[in-house]
């Protein structure tokens, strides 16, 4: 019976999870299909407007080459009428010389026939009519202004929507979270010599799976990525996970988001596995306290590290700086100076708590141990505050003294070997 119902559990609780990522995802498509409505739609705008601006230049070029074919017109037909006025004028004049040398062959008297010849002579070889062009000063040829657009009407009926690049592709593997920093690493799927630049977008969330369109964060962007690679630092993890995505732009566009991955933070939450790490720095009045972990047992009235459930390190200022570790109501006076900020890192599954000089990583002790409880973090303080800072990843120094600790055997610094 209880087998059975420890089945129906499971069933139940995956059936509750799967139907909670189908209703993310449906939440997914309906935004989707909003988004693609109001896209397309904003597309529609800016490609209107971008025809707008070519008929407007078409419209200026037809005016403005009209305008010089007129103006080669109104030359072309001045030069003509000049040419035109000079011509009857001159055959005005020719007609009135022609009667007068008509008239003249009637003459009967020789002395006034010479003279009249000689007067006709003397006009004639002044006249303009035999000094005019008889050819056109100019052509009616308008063709050196005609337009042949057929290179242009290929160009335009070639016109298609801009290039826009493929999105790219997180290297998850390559993503790495430490130090309070992502570093996040991805490639394109082909090689795009176009590529101008990356935009990636970070997240804090809580849920693991497909990023969730309600009850979300907003994205936070990084513009103008040159490499493909980018290392996004001081953050402060107080949610599980980071979602990233990137999208890569040319001069033109911007291309499609890459898929959203999802970075574990291993920010705040009930130690029950894993490596968790964070700060405490006592304020100016406090006198006394106490930093470590505890099983959730302890009493309200227990005091940290009195207990065989909590473990500790603790600094007393009242009348001269001691700094100690307790365990199980033990305590072993520690001969090292006391730091102004202490750092506490905590290996659930290797059963192991350190602490830490925060500023120089120099190590101050280490609890071995094997946790059997989930583990929360423990502060008492006497006269006095502290600041606490969560949600820190382990320092790579940190991760470097552990290894080297590790690495060291037949020693051990837990009190529980220690005999009073």
């Amino acid at each position: 019976m209880d087998e059975q119902r420890e089945t129906l559990q499971r069933i139940v609780s995956t059936l509750a999870n799967k139907n909670d990522e189908i209703h993310n995802f449906i939440d997914i498509l309906n935004h989707t299909i909003k988004n693609v409505q109001v896209n397309s739609s904003s597309a529609i705008s800016e490609l209107d407007e971008e025809f707008d601006r070519l008929y407007s230049v078409l419209y200026e070029m037809s005016g403005t080459m009209a305008n010089t074919i007129r103006q080669e017109a109104a030359h072309k037909i001045q030069a003509l009428q000049d040419q035109l006025s000079q011509c009857r004028n001159a055959l005005e004049s020719s007609e009135e010389l022609l009667e007068l040398a008509t008239q003249s062959l009637d003459i009967k008297d020789p002395v006034e026939f010479l003279k009249a010849g000689r007067e006709i002579k003397d006009r004639v070889t002044v006249a303009s009519v035999f000094r005019l062009s008889l050819k056109p000063e100019v052509s009616d040829s308008m063709t050196h202004l005609m337009v042949d657009f057929s290179m242009e009407r290929h160009m335009l009926q070639a016109i298609k929507f801009l290039p826009v690049p493929r999105a790219p592709e997180i290297d998850v593997a390559a993503c790495v979270v430490a130090d309070n920093c992502i570093t996040v690493s991805w490639g394109m799927p082909e090689e795009d010599s176009r590529i101008d630049h990356f935009v990636l977008e970070y997240r804090k969330t809580d849920f693991g799976g497909l990023p969730r369109v309600k009850d979300e964060q907003h994205w936070e962007v990084i513009d103008n990525i040159k490499a493909t690679e980018y290392t996004i630092s001081g953050l402060k993890f107080d949610k599980k996970y980071v979602n990233v995505r990137v999208k890569a732009c040319n001069k033109a566009v911007a291309g499609e988001y890459s898929d959203p991955a999802t970075l574990e933070t291993k920010g705040d939450t009930t130690i029950e596995s894993g490596q968790h790490y964070w700060e405490v720095k006592a304020q100016k009045d406090c006198k006394s306290y106490s930093v470590g972990v505890t099983y959730r047992n302890l009493g309200k009235f227990d005091q940290l590290g009195k207990t065989s459930s909590s473990w500790c390190i603790h600094i007393n200022n009242w009348l001269q700086t001691v700094l100690s570790a307790k365990h199980s109501n033990k305590t072993k006076t520690l001969d090292t100076p006391v730091p102004d900020r202490v750092g506490v890192y905590c290996d659930f599954d290797g059963g192991q708590l350190s602490f830490y000089n925060a500023n120089s990583k120099e190590l101050l002790y280490t609890f071995r141990t094997k946790f059997t409880q989930p583990l929360l973090p423990g502060f008492m303080t006497w006269c006095g505050g502290l600041t606490v800072s969560t949600g820190l990843q382990v320092p790579s120094a940190v991760s470097m003294v552990q290894k080297s600790e590790n690495r060291l055997s037949g020693s051990t610094n837990s009190l529980n070997n220690i005999a009073y």
